[in-house]
């Protein structure tokens, strides 16, 4: 073998290959004497580990000569090699210190070895752990410095109990704990491998708290305390004007000079100034978040001190003379600015506000932070106000008023409405399947559109976004029910004046007319465009129906269309249209016209209009000049009014006498003075008006001589329920019955709507009668008859208790998750539903509330226990379960690729099948759950499929497990051609089993023809196979036929090369030896031939 590089150089090198001999120096060399180079006949010696790589030199030794230097001159400066950087600590854990180790240890492996694996991941140090006889502890930490510092921290953590322990430090001192940016903190952590906690600058505790190993703990204490040691603890005392210093006296006695000077220098260059502010204005001084203050203090380098907590308005002011001049000068320029803020009032829509608040006041909050100066609020939603507050500096409100302003705008646009009548039997086609059509609309015109319920009877689809999206939208959907029906739109004119007479009161005559003429839309220009062109829409045929319809009845309107006008003071239009518009009624009825008075949009408020044929208008036109001129002559009459009545009429600043003039053509009625015994009262007017009110007052003070005064008991703890939020039921009911209703005031009888007593209508006096308490009493004032009606519907608002008995096994479906059923049920049918806790184990459900609404919700609750017993009867019935045998070697196959089979069968028989795990004693078992008709369905389609199983037959062939990966081919898809060519299942060995035997299934025939296609596979690829191994072996290259043989330079064939007392070479430390591993204090054995361990030098 040809010698290395590295062999060759050894073997030229002069020094190496020489070896010392006696020679005659003074004789001449021979030319006969053979070389110096080695031969065959020249034994090998291995080069040694020192020789090759020799320990470097030390600098500043003195150079000797070759013949000089000593053979072992290198291991001489041994003491100049570089230092290593790996270090290694050793320390023990005690037995009553180590902590318990928890954790779900792997087969192999404990939960130490897993902690000390982690450690050496996260640190990089190596980590190695015993234990002794007596349970502790010893580690061996090998690295880095720092690393191994770092471990140490974390294995004593993990493995040692931790103790805790507190030292007080001064608060001032902490600083100097912590270090700069927490690195000293670090450091100090890290070298006594304990955690130390410093509370932060807002925390006025002084209590420092360290955790960790006992000696951990000491150690920090004692840094800790040295490090507080050597500072000076300085206080201020407020009281006695002060400052109090601690700590070592040289320290001390500095820190009080340093303080001397630093308070002699600010004494002579700082001064203060105090100004008084109203405390309402130091929010708006501080800023948000110290905004203002921060920027003052900023730019004049001044102290401002503001006393919030006290309430005092004086603020203080510190430092030099100019910084604290500029300060105040901007101060009381901002007081000023604040003092001449505004407020401002903008109008935004009461639906709006939670859209402008935002949902938590999200959005609010951004508009304040926008214009952090300014307030806005909002009224309660109670109030029904549209009026939104802003007050702040002027330039502010006015900028925040124009941005509400604009979103108030926006808003606006964005919730345009449209209408568009479409036939309900196109909804569905508007809606689309899925709602594909409806969404796509509304995505594309970003709009919100909404149908009728089924419930409504009405064929509108509202349309809301902004005006143009809302009018694309309706395009779109008119476009859809185009295309799917004979629609026409068809346009009428008829004239304008017209149009109310058509539509009709409330739109009553124009809706009886599009019904009758199968809903077709007709639709009016509005009043202010001055149009009279009509367009009706529908289909064809009701089309023309409804036009033939309305220009009948235009024309029919036109016949009647002369007009004429008369002329009345405004004053006098009430009464000419008398009392629910009797006078004007009467004339009506008795001419035929149609008499109009102007409206408050109209200019002309004295201009009466009448329409109607020719002479209708003349008749009313003569008829109501006849009124007018009478109404023109102003007369004085008195009349007599029973004193005790004056009140009603001028009481609430005379509310029932501005009435009467306002009906009655502004008549004057006097009555007599507060004080003045006397029953004359004077009006004054135009005749026709005087004789009205004067009918009118006696009409009122008759109604005064029939009022009755009637009492109702009601007991006082149900008056809030029977008034209602806000007394909303007791105005119904006053309005409705046109009575005064009066509730006693409370007396703290009752405490959280709960009586402190049993009675509840009254008390029992001495002799055992009831007393009605007058707490109790309800008054009613009005018309004998109409008090009577009150009454009984006041008093069928007093809440009742009634039971329902409703089995306990429903309670909780009654109650819903979280309460949100019955929650519902109260608020459906207004009353209050209690349902016994369940340690009760009742059945009795009460119901709260006035009668009415307690038979309602007590209807619905039977309701809703007959809907839990038809429930619970169904799920007894789809409970029903049988078992079927079937061979586990069937399972799979009824359960089919990826469950396919046996989920098409719970599908179709709506039943749940449920299969035993394998390796149960009852693993041939099937469950089969459902309704009975059902799960015997299943079971016959289970059933035949094992049927179908059972006529097929299973043949095991012997294929060599070698040719089973090509058989199967990439992801199964050989294996797979093969089963659907000849219609069979072909399982390979798993696990345990014979790795050559594979198993066919299926018909006779089928699987015949499969073993042979198989086996000539098998044959096939037997082929390749052997003549790959064949290959294989040749290409492998032969061992050497002679184990030792040397070569030419005195190697060793196939050896390599050799290098003698390398450490890899180096035998093992005896461990039995007490020279290798010598005792403490013990005398050392020394051996004629020491055990060698590590590198000779």
């Amino acid at each position: 073998m040809d010698p290395t590089p590295l062999q060759q150089t050894v073997m030229e090198s002069p020094e190496v290959i020489s070896h010392p001999q006696e020679v005659d120096l003074g004789a001449p060399a021979s030319p006969t004497d053979p070389p110096t180079t080695p031969n065959a006949d020249q034994a090998y010696e291995p080069l040694s580990y020192d020789e090759l790589f020799p320990a470097l030199p030390t600098a500043g030794v003195t150079q000797t000569s070759a013949s000089e230097v000593p053979q072992d001159n290198w291991m001489k400066h041994s003491d100049m090699r570089i230092a290593s950087t790996v270090i290694t600590q050793v320390f023990r854990v005690p037995y009553e210190e180590r902590a318990k180790i928890d954790g779900n240890s792997q087969f192999g492996e404990s939960a130490s070895s897993r902690i000390c694996a982690d450690i050496t991941s996260r640190t990089g140090a190596h980590i190695e752990i015993s234990s002794a006889k007596d349970q502790s502890l010893t580690f061996l930490v090998t690295g880095k410095n720092e690393a191994v510092t770092k471990a140490r921290r974390l294995v004593l953590d993990k493995f040692q109990t931790q103790a805790r322990h507190i030292i007080k430090i001064p608060k001032d001192h902490h600083r100097f704990i912590l270090g700069k940016k927490g690195k000293k903190l670090q450091d100090l952590e890290m070298n006594t491998a304990s955690k130390i906690q410093v509370p932060n600058s807002k925390d006025n505790s002084d209590e420092i708290i360290i955790v960790g190993t006992r000696e951990g703990i000491e150690k920090a204490v004692h840094e800790i305390q040295l490090i507080s040691d050597e500072q000076v603890h300085v206080e201020f005392t407020d009281k006695q004007g002060g400052i109090n210093l601690e700590g070592p006296p040289e320290e001390v006695e500095k820190a009080r000079e340093k303080l001397e000077n630093m308070i002699a220098e600010m004494q002579s260059k700082l001064c203060f100034e105090e100004i008084t502010v109203d405390p309402k204005f130091y929010k708006h001084i501080i800023g948000k978040s110290g905004s203002n203050i921060n920027r003052i203090r900023n730019d004049t380098g001044v102290l401002i001190n503001i006393s919030e907590a006290d309430g005092s308005s004086l603020i203080r002011l510190e430092g030099s003379p100019e910084g604290v001049s500029q300060a105040k000068k901007e101060l009381e320029e901002l007081v000023t600015k604040m003092e001449n803020e505004k407020e401002r009032d903008i109008v935004i829509e009461q639906r709006f506000h939670r859209t402008v608040i935002g949902t938590k006041g999200d959005k609010i909050k951004e508009i304040r932070d926008k214009f952090n100066q300014v307030q806005i609020s909002f009224p309660d939603p109670g109030e029904q106000s549209d009026v939104v507050k802003i007050r702040g500096p002027k330039d502010d409100v006015d900028h925040c008023y124009t941005y509400l302003k604009k979103v108030s705008r926006d808003l606006i646009e964005s919730s345009y409405q449209v209408k568009v009548s479409i036939f309900r039997q196109f909804h569905k086609f508007i809606i689309g399947k899925g709602g594909a059509n409806i969404n796509k609309i509304r995505e594309e015109t970003s709009t919100r559109i909404d149908l009728p319920s089924e419930g409504q009877n009405s064929d509108e689809i509202t349309i809301t976004g902004k005006k143009e999206n809302c009018e694309k939208a309706r395009e779109r959907i008119q476009k859809i029910q185009d295309e799917l029906a004979s629609i026409v739109e068809v346009d009428i004119i008829i004239p304008a004046k017209f149009h109310n007479s058509m539509i009709g009161a409330g739109g009553k005559l124009i809706q009886s007319i599009s019904e009758d003429c199968g809903g077709v839309a007709i639709k009016f220009p509005p009043p202010e465009k001055s149009s009279d062109k009509v367009t009706i829409r529908g289909p064809k045929e009701d089309v023309y129906k409804a036009k033939q319809i309305l220009v009948d009845l235009s024309n029919e309107k036109q016949l009647a269309s002369y007009t004429t006008e008369v002329r009345a003071r405004q004053q006098h239009h009430r009464f000419l249209i008398g009392r629910n518009g009797a006078n004007i009624r009467k004339i009506r009825d008795a001419t035929g016209a149609r008499i109009i008075f102007p409206t408050e949009k109209d200019e002309d408020k004295e201009l009466i209009t009448i329409m109607g044929k020719k002479e209708s208008i003349a008749l009313a036109k003569e008829q109501l000049e006849a009124i007018i001129k009478e109404l023109d002559l102003i007369v004085e009459d008195t009349m007599t009014v029973d004193p005790k009545h004056h009140r009603h009429f001028v009481a609430r600043r005379g509310e029932v006498l501005r009435q009467i003039a306002e009906q009655y053509g502004g008549v004057t009625v006097s009555f007599p003075r507060s004080g003045v015994q006397s029953d004359r009262v004077t009006l004054k007017g135009a005749k026709e008006c005087v004789e009205g009110a004067k009918a009118r007052i006696q009409e009122i003070v008759n109604d005064l001589d029939e009022m009755v005064h009637i009492e109702v008991i009601i007991p006082q703890k149900y008056h809030r329920t029977v008034m209602g939020a806000r007394g909303s039921k007791v105005q119904a009911i006053t309005t409705e019955f046109e009575v005064q209703i009066k509730f006693p005031e409370k007396d703290g009888y009752y405490v959280n709507g709960e009586d402190g007593q049993a009675q509840v209508n009254g008390d029992v006096d001495g002799e055992g009668e009831v007393v009605t308490r007058p707490q109790d009493i309800v008054h009613i004032v009005g018309k004998k008859d109409k008090c009577e009606a009150a009454r009984a519907a006041l008093l069928n608002l007093v809440p009742v208790t009634v039971e329902e008995n409703v089995a306990f096994r429903h309670h909780r479906y009654i109650i819903g998750q979280k309460g949100e059923n019955v929650r519902n049920m109260m608020t459906d049918y207004d009353v209050n539903i209690q349902v016994p806790p369940a340690q009760e184990q009742s059945d009795i459900i009460r119901i709260t509330g006035p009668p009415a609404h307690t038979e309602r919700a007590r209807e619905a609750l039977r309701e809703k226990v007959r809907q839990l017993e038809d429930e619970e009867l169904d799920r007894q019935a789809r409970s029903f379960h049988i078992c079927v045998e079937v061979d586990p070697e069937y399972h799979p196959k009824i359960i089919g690729r990826r469950g396919a089979v046996i989920s098409k069968i719970r599908e179709k028989h709506e039943v749940n099948i449920q299969f035993p795990p394998r390796g149960d004693p009852k693993e041939h078992i099937i469950t089969i759950t459902g309704y009975e008709k059902n799960v015997n369905e299943a079971k016959a389609a289970i059933l035949a499929i094992t049927g179908e199983l059972d006529k097929m037959v299973k043949y095991t062939v012997e294929l060599d497990s070698r040719v089973h990966s090509r058989l199967i081919g990439s992801r199964g898809r050989a294996i797979k051609k093969v089963m659907e060519e000849f219609k069979v299942e072909i399982k390979f060995p798993r696990g345990d089993d014979d790795p050559n035997l594979v198993t066919i299934m299926g018909a006779a025939e089928d699987v015949e023809e499969c073993k042979d296609h198989l086996l000539n596979l098998m044959e096939e690829y037997m082929q390749d196979i052997v003549e790959k191994e064949d290959l294989e072996v040749y290409m492998t290259p032969k061992p050497s036929p002679v184990s030792g043989e040397t070569s030419p330079g005195g190697l060793k064939r196939n050896e390599g090369f050799v290098v003698s007392g390398a450490p890899w070479a180096q035998e093992a430390p005896n461990m039995n030896s007490s020279e290798d591993f010598p005792s403490m204090g013990a005398p050392v054995v020394t051996h004629a031939a020491p055990t060698i361990w590590g590198p000779r030098r």
